[in-house]
């Protein structure tokens, strides 16, 4: 099985979530682990959200099976980024088979983007 997902998002957005909500806006879509790494960079945060995103679209559910917090963008000590899936999200991808993600995240000052690959 091979499912894809992609997503693009406005930098803007997540300026604009962090402005109205501070704190808060970081705790419902992230881990602290992607805060810290990103530093509260809004474009770094964008690529980590539609890698979120693509995952759900991946999935075909969206992101309403799953909470945001059990789909998480880490980096090994190259930069690389991988997901890791917890809770109902990594029994989601079990159920439906998939065992392998790949990932890939870019951005400029303006948006960003990303696309999953999920294999079983």
């Amino acid at each position: 099985m091979l499912r894809i997902g992609v997503d693009m998002i406005e930098v803007s957005r997540m300026e604009r979530g962090v402005e109205r909500h501070g704190d808060r806006f970081y705790k419902r879509f992230f881990t602290q682990q992607e805060v810290d790494f990103c530093e509260k960079a809004p474009a770094r945060l964008a690529g980590r959200f539609a890698v979120k995103e693509a995952v759900g679209k991946a999935f075909g559910t969206g992101i309403g099976d799953v909470s945001w917090q059990e789909i998480e963008v880490v980096c090994d000590e190259r930069g690389r980024p991988f997901l890791k899936l917890y809770g109902a999200a990594q029994e989601l991808a079990d159920k439906m088979g998939l065992s392998t993600w790949e990932i890939s995240i870019s951005h400029t000052d303006t948006h960003a983007i990303g696309f999953v690959v999920a294999m079983g």
